[in-house]
């Protein structure tokens, strides 16, 4: 792990991967929820974490480098069940490049057990994580200027959902009914890090 003062009390922790992410993520959690790490907030990206509002940047920053990265921890945060119809544009190309059927890559996305692994792009979109490398696919070469809210899709190692309409290169295989963002509702965001999530096929009326 590499740390880096960021602005004024930030750290930003980079790692060699995004399960690295998510296990730094995690164990960050949780001695915050022990009352070990003062902080007020724990982002994690990609391949980074962010610690916001941090006292004692220096100690940390030493500390988290000189450790080895936390093994990764056993699926325990909550389970989010969203409902979707596998009706895609993009779920030929997405079953094509699997190797298969629309109808089996359907059933191969919704037997996998996805985790949030980080949150961006748009309020609400949760980057997930879950499917096997040999599942992973390439963003479209020109991406659409609009997609509708809802609609589930893929790009790389990831799955994800927009939350509302906008401009995406991602494959798409599915929508959902599900709210993934209302700030209304506490918390506004359906989706958080650790989250885990099934998509539960539906068939149309």
């Amino acid at each position: 792990m590499r740390a880096l003062l960021v602005g004024d009390d930030a750290l930003l922790v980079e790692v060699s991967s995004g399960q690295d992410a998510q296990a730094l993520h995690a164990e960050l959690l949780r001695r915050r929820a022990e009352g070990a790490l003062r902080v007020r907030e724990i982002v994690p990206a990609a391949r980074t974490v962010l610690l916001d509002g941090l006292a004692d940047r220096a100690r940390w920053a030493a500390e988290l480098a000189a450790a080895p990265v936390p093994a990764v921890p056993a699926r325990a945060g909550e389970l989010v069940e969203l409902p979707v119809r596998y009706d895609g544009p993009d779920l030929a190309v997405v079953a094509e490049h699997w190797g298969t059927t629309a109808r089996e890559a359907a059933r191969l996305h919704a037997g996998t057990e996805f985790t949030v692994a980080f949150c961006g792009f748009a309020p609400g979109f949760g980057y997930l994580t879950g499917l096997p490398d040999r599942y992973h696919v390439p963003r479209r070469a020109t991406p659409r200027t609009s997609v509708p809210a809802g609609s589930v899709a893929l790009a790389g190692p990831y799955t994800g959902v927009y939350p509302r309409s906008s401009p995406g290169g991602w494959q798409l295989i599915g929508t959902t009914d599900a709210v993934l963002w209302d700030h209304t509702r506490e918390p506004a965001a359906l989706l958080a890090p650790g989250t885990r999530v099934r998509f539960v096929p539906v068939e149309e009326a």
